[in-house]
């Protein structure tokens, strides 16, 4: 055994002992454990789990040391054995969140700070560069104007609901970007989402399509392992991705408004749309407000359309009732990729 201790990795699921060893030295820091944690990096030193640190994808979470460890030595090399096991996993391009107060201990392992809610949570990332270099080619995509507007659409599928909303914004604005989600963790994959996102708005001019990134609403989102209360996490994570688009995003392409439609059937959703007015227009932040226009849904015989419904009816088969509510361009994808033929029970596996 080095001086330090020997370090190991577990996934979660295989050790529940370890495990349980785990939680109790996250909670002598005043963590908690969280469930999308892949793998643990732990140290010990005489059997005992001194150290702990988890990945989730590219992002670190769960990171704890005994208290009468906490010295520097102990510290560099946790923070070395996870980033090794990062890129072992081939991710190099690490997120990590922290108590304000933890700051410069995560400096030390080489992350920098991106944005601050300020007394809960800072996010931070491996490189001092990369938001910079993600700015510079969106302000490739700069377009001039009084007023820019911005929208992020999940599409799940695109839906007529979400082709409201893009003309809307793109006929009361000079110029239109939006953003497609770019996480593959939705029932129809990142590719398919924005293939329809693009032929659903080719015909509008002043617009551009971006591809999704790891800094809006990516798998890097917030973790909830050290604040308790669910309102604070919900809270956090949405001012965390807020900030992102205000203080880098919106700048970059000089973005005066941003555009979502009201959503009446998911609280979160409609949580996540008042935290928006908040952090977009009325944060303190050394970047310029963005203002939040809310516009109502679109709606079918008085009923909302939502991609909920259209993935609902999906699962029926019933495309009389999808052709109500998508565009001509998603409509034919869904009815080639799910063909009548094949049984309820294959198509309910297939868009879970």
């Amino acid at each position: 055994m080095s001086a330090i201790g020997d370090f190991s990795t577990i996934q979660p699921k295989d050790a529940p002992e370890e495990m349980g060893d785990v939680r109790k030295l996250l909670a002598a820091s005043d963590l908690a454990l969280d469930n999308q944690v892949e793998v643990f990096v732990l140290c010990r030193q005489q059997g005992r789990i001194v150290a702990c640190a988890g990945l989730d994808h590219n992002t670190i979470k769960c990171v704890a040391i005994a208290e009468d460890l906490r010295g520097e030595s102990l510290s560099l090399r946790l923070g070395s054995e996870v980033v090794k096991l990062a890129a072992e996993r081939g991710q190099y391009h690490l997120f990590l969140y922290s108590a304000p107060h933890n700051l410069p201990f995560f400096r030390g392992w080489g992350f920098y700070p991106l944005v601050e809610v300020p007394q809960l949570v800072v996010m931070m990332e491996n490189s001092p560069v990369a938001i910079e270099r993600y700015c510079h080619r969106l302000r490739e995509q700069y377009r001039p104007g009084r007023q820019i507007a911005g929208i992020v659409l999940n599409a799940n599928p695109f839906t007529l609901g979400h082709r409201y909303l893009v003309e809307r914004a793109a006929a009361a604005s000079d110029w239109l970007h939006v953003f497609v989600v770019g996480e593959d963790a939705a029932a129809f994959s990142y590719a398919d989402r924005f293939a329809l996102v693009a032929s659903g708005v080719k015909n509008i001019d002043n617009l551009t399509l971006h591809p999704g990134s790891e800094y809006i609403i990516s798998r890097a989102t917030f973790p909830g392992y050290f604040l308790k209360e669910k309102a604070i996490v919900d809270h956090s994570w949405a001012a965390i991705d807020l900030l992102l688009f205000r203080e880098y995003i919106g700048p970059a392409l000089g973005i005066t408004h941003r555009y979502v439609g009201t959503e009446p059937l998911d609280p979160v959703t409609n949580n996540y749309n008042a935290d928006m007015k908040r952090w977009l227009q009325q944060a303190a932040s050394a970047a310029p407000p963005i203002a939040v226009v809310e516009l109502s849904r679109a709606s079918i015989d008085g009923t909302p359309i939502s991609a909920t419904e259209v993935r609902r009816m999906l699962a029926r088969r019933d495309f009389t009732r999808i052709r109500q509510l998508v565009p001509d361009t998603t409509l034919q994808f869904l009815e080639r990729k799910f063909p009548v033929a094949v049984s309820n029970t294959q198509t309910k596996g297939q868009i879970a």
